[in-house]
């Protein structure tokens, strides 16, 4: 006996290979010093034992997660190397021994937890602890058994090991992609990820299931102090304007370290944060943004918005609202929870709009479904099929006799839902991915994918709901349109004209409001620029215009004093007296503003320094007040802020920062300025970093 216990095997050391399997797993971008690996693929440990291994002795390996670790649920996990396998699915075995060393090759299943495993080494009585003893086990899109399976390598190279990108933002006619890290590499931010999937208190045996963690990754701070703290009142101080981010690292990282919600979001800072979460954990993500999005709060899949005389947008009445642009994330999964064809990509969003079960989620919800209408389907697909597929109706607000009246001017089928955009694979380009969502408009299909959707509304008693036909051609041929549709300096006046055209012989008697109005990307109304009332006779002219003019006083005291980019929009109402019909138009104009340059070489060396420099200069008609430059470069160096002070007209500024690349590849610099006048001037550069 004495004899035994003295000579009883005992482990001394444990090498977790970290270059080796990180380098087969692909995670040897993180920056973490720990054994990261995927699921359902093969790892390899180097043991070191007290003496050589004999025939008859048993070495074990223990994997546990969570709190309270039992082999009945998975979550304790003992693989005895002889026999090779647990009861859920995990093997080891001892690859090669020689002398007190021996290699073993582990493999978890494709449906293993996912998560932050403490490992021990079991001989006989004897329980070793290593010192790096943990092992994180991700999803596995290379892994066919996975259900995060995807089989292109350009689109896993893209949605799961990019880490920089744009997110799509501006309108339906000026289109601008922003620059975004993801950086789902970067330090803390796996651990942020753990963090958030305990938070969660989703029962380690659900933590296997990528529908059910995409749905509960708490980016919103709503109802359970997530990650971030929406704001969209366009006043940010006691934290960061949401147009200061740059990419979802420092937002982690801050949300890591004090876990408090971090000061403030909108939809694309929550999107780009969801993607950077959801990539770190493998889950393949994009950013997708939808313009002209609409948010339906009656579950009707109609948007109303209502106008008063002056044809300016009535705020308190208008409870839907049309965003100009929104940003989602999605995840590609399999849904064999669901019935066939629901596959691919899902629709996920963080930017917290209506409840669902309770809390403030939305998704995932499954793209094919909203492309056919069947928003029967969980989670939350009515939610999405009406932000991409809504009918919008305008109703003009008349008083009469001292009672409100409202009357119908115009449904679209067409207005919602427009130019949906994720970043394209392997390229820094805009992808349209419109056709995933829904056919094209207009089309017997895309119709009918509204009127199946509307069959499952009416069905639940959520509201009524009724397709709208296609417009019929007006009696009066009259069509309005704008010349010069264009981006705006600020501090310049608004000079543009409206068109009138009139391709009927007729002479029309035409009753005609404008209305212009200062508003944020999510619609709502900050000021009300000026009205046009006319009442114009066409006598067969072909084409009339009709100018407007505003001076720049009346929109810039505004644009000051909300810390919000904005954007005009003209709405013009016209009333043909003859035939009664009614027309509607909404155009948008957004400003323009004066570049930010960066100056640096085009390649450099790991650990020697390159100078960065950031040049711009205010070609505005006026100062610019508190300027901030915030930089950040992934790999290179973290988030910083440079305070600018005032910037005279004409002003120059120039801001360096030295350098010393940390990791080899292609690496992206982005700078963004912001102050009291000017929001969100954004620019990047990219450098090649060798060895």
């Amino acid at each position: 006996q004495f004899q035994d216990s003295k000579n009883s095997l005992k482990a001394v050391g444990v090498d977790i290979l970290r270059e080796q399997n990180t380098c087969l797993h692909h995670t040897d971008d993180y920056d973490n010093a720990s054994l990261i690996v995927r699921r359902g693929q093969e790892f390899h440990l180097k043991l070191t034992l007290n003496r050589e291994l004999k025939d008859n002795d048993k070495v074990v390996l223990q994997f546990s997660i969570g709190e309270k670790p039992m082999k009945s649920n998975g979550t304790l996990v003992s693989v005895n190397t002889k026999t090779g396998k647990d009861a859920h699915g995990w093997c080891a075995s001892i690859s090669e021994a020689s002398g007190k060393e021996c290699l073993v090759a582990v493999a978890s299943p494709a449906d293993a937890i996912v998560g932050r495993y403490l490992l021990n080494v079991k001989t006989g009585g004897n329980v070793y602890t290593p010192q790096k003893n943990i092992v994180y086990v991700l999803f596995n899109p290379w892994c066919k058994a996975d259900s995060v399976f995807m089989p292109d390598d350009a689109e896993k190279a893209e949605y799961v090991l990019n880490d920089t990108g744009y997110i799509y933002v501006g309108s339906t006619k000026n289109i601008r992609g922003r620059p975004w890290n993801f950086g789902q590499f970067e330090e803390d931010v796996l651990d942020c990820c753990m963090y958030l999937l305990d938070k969660s208190n989703l029962k380690q045996k659900v933590r296997k299931d990528p529908v059910i963690v995409s749905r509960s990754m708490s980016v919103n701070s709503n109802d359970d102090a997530g990650v971030l703290f929406g704001n969209w009142s366009g006043l940010y101080s006691g934290g960061t304007s949401p147009l200061a981010w740059t990419g979802s690292t420092p937002i982690l990282q801050k949300y890591y370290k004090t876990k408090k919600p971090v000061f403030f979001g909108q939809c694309w800072v929550f999107s780009g944060v969801l993607t950077t979460v959801m990539r770190c954990l493998w889950i393949p993500a994009r950013s997708v943004s939808n313009f002209a999005s609409a948010h339906d709060t009656e579950e009707n899949l109609r948007v109303d918005i209502y106008l008063n005389e002056n044809g300016e947008k009535v705020d308190n009445l208008t409870r839907d609202s049309i965003w100009n642009f929104h940003v989602w994330s999605d995840v590609w999964m399999k849904r064999p929870d669901l019935p066939k064809g629901m596959d691919g990509w899902q629709a996920i969003d963080a930017t917290p709009q209506e409840p669902s079960q309770g809390i403030f989620q939305c998704g995932p919800a499954p793209v094919n479904a909203l492309r056919n209408g069947d928003v029967y389907v969980p989670h939350d697909s009515k939610f999405v099929f009406a932000e991409v597929n809504a009918d919008r109706v305008f109703w003009m607000v008349k008083k009469e006799n001292g009672k409100e009246k409202y009357v119908k001017l115009r449904e679209e089928t067409k207005a919602i839902g427009k130019s949906i955009s994720t970043k394209a694979v392997g390229k820094n380009t805009r992808e349209d991915i419109t056709a995933q969502y829904k056919f094209p408009e207009g089309s017997p299909e895309e119709r009918n994918a509204v009127q199946t959707a509307c069959s499952y509304l009416n069905s639940t008693n959520l509201a009524v709901c009724v397709v709208t036909p296609p417009l019929q051609p007006l009696k009066a041929e009259i069509q309005i349109g704008v010349e010069g549709e264009k981006a705006l300096w600020p501090g310049n006046p608004i000079d543009l004209n409206i068109i009138v055209n009139n391709s009927s012989a007729g002479t029309w008697t035409i009753h005609f409001v404008a209305s212009c109005q200062l508003q944020s990307y999510t619609g709502k109304v900050e000021a009300s620029l000026g009205t046009i009332k006319k009442t114009i006779l066409t006598e067969s002219k072909p084409v009339i215009q009709i100018p407007v003019n505003i001076a720049a006083d009346t929109y810039m005291k505004t644009l000051i004093s909300v810390e919000d980019e904005l954007l005009i929009k003209v709405n013009i109402i016209a009333e043909i007296q003859e035939t009664d019909e009614k027309l509607t138009e909404e155009l948008t104009l957004t400003f323009q503003y004066p570049p930010l340059k960066v100056e640096m070489p085009e390649t450099a060396k790991i650990n020697e320094d390159f100078t960065c420099a950031f040049i711009f200069k205010n070609t505005l008609a006026f100062p610019l007040e508190n300027c901030k430059l915030y930089i950040e470069g992934l790999g290179i160096f973290k988030m910083e802020t440079f305070e600018q002070g005032d910037i005279k007209p004409g002003g120059i500024f120039k801001s360096k920062i030295i350098c010393a690349p940390r990791k080899a590849g292609e690496k992206k610099i982005i700078a963004e300025l912001e102050s009291t006048q000017v929001k969100g001037i954004i620019v990047e550069k990219i450098i090649t970093i060798t060895e």
